[in-house]
């Protein structure tokens, strides 16, 4: 019979378990519980995710009698998305983490965030939220912060690629050998180790010039700073990782810290050009006709 939480050992199973799901389970046979409560968890927050924006896209709808329409079309965009997103989580398990499907479900996972932070810097920017100016124009910072969006979002995809391998390096050594799984990865882990050395640089350079061409404390600031404690965090798991046999409920964190990272790099570039890019400040109302 069926059930709303997973078994938590083999004895929960039917006797021929092994024989009903022998075609799902592509050959890996033998019962993980492990690996089941993961996919459970995912697909609760999926869940979760799917119910958070579809209340976003509710609130959404009195902007449709306003000037500022495209806040609900950004929601009704990222309703539409995160249906997608589903099925190709789907078409990600079925492929068998295929490389290009679990790239493509991550680069649609940054597009969606993408457009709910657009969404809510929108509203938030004509709430009249207080960005501070810049000493200088915003042309120099903006090559910047696009060139270290650009990095992040490399290091994020080699990321993706190292855990496709450590994957296939549990299934080849088992969970007993947790701590050969590093060393057996290609070399996608030293590119990966490697390139986190420009995301420093191009991180920590944003930081200085963003601290330095503003002249008070704004929201610039602010979230300049939470820019550079996410880096610190982003690096420090990663390290941890690297050296102490990959601990399972770190490598979650690690890839929260980089997308939030890329997150609050995004809503920097809309501040910084928020005259240009949201242009009206407040909401105006248009009377029915």
């Amino acid at each position: 019979s069926g059930s709303w939480v997973p078994p938590t050992d083999v004895s929960q199973l039917p006797d021929n378990y092994k024989e009903i799901y022998g075609a799902k389970l592509k050959g890996e046979i033998e019962f993980n519980p492990v690996k089941t409560w993961i996919e459970y968890v995912n697909r609760l927050f999926g869940v979760f995710t799917g119910s958070w924006i579809f209340l976003t896209l509710l609130a959404s709808v009195p902007f449709l009698k306003s000037n500022q329409r495209s806040v609900f079309f950004l929601s009704l965009s990222a309703f539409i998305l995160v249906a997608f997103q589903g099925w190709l989580g789907a078409k990600v398990v079925s492929t068998e983490l295929h490389p290009v499907m679990v790239t493509l479900h991550m680069l649609l996972a940054i597009v969606i965030v993408f457009i709910l932070l657009f969404s809510y810097a929108k509203v938030s920017y004509i709430d009249r939220l207080k960005v501070e100016k810049l000493k200088k124009g915003t042309s120099a910072l903006n090559t910047w912060i696009v060139a270290s969006m650009a990095i992040v979002t490399v290091q994020i995809m080699l990321g993706t690629q190292v855990r496709e391998e450590i994957d296939l390096a549990v299934l080849a050594l088992g969970y007993g050998a947790r701590s050969g799984w590093i060393d057996s990865v290609g070399p996608v882990y030293l590119v990966h180790r490697s390139f986190s050395i420009l995301v420093l640089v191009s991180v920590a350079g944003l930081w200085y010039q963003l601290k330095k061409g503003t002249s008070e404390r704004g929201v610039i600031r602010v979230l300049s700073d939470w820019m550079a404690g996410l880096l610190a965090a982003e690096i420090l798991t990663g390290i941890v990782l690297g050296y102490f046999s990959v601990p399972a409920f770190l490598q979650p964190v690690h890839l929260t810290l980089a997308i939030l990272l890329l997150g609050i790099q995004f809503v920097l570039f809309l501040f910084l050009n928020a005259e240009r890019i949201f242009k009206k400040r407040t909401v105006e109302l248009i009377a029915a006709e």
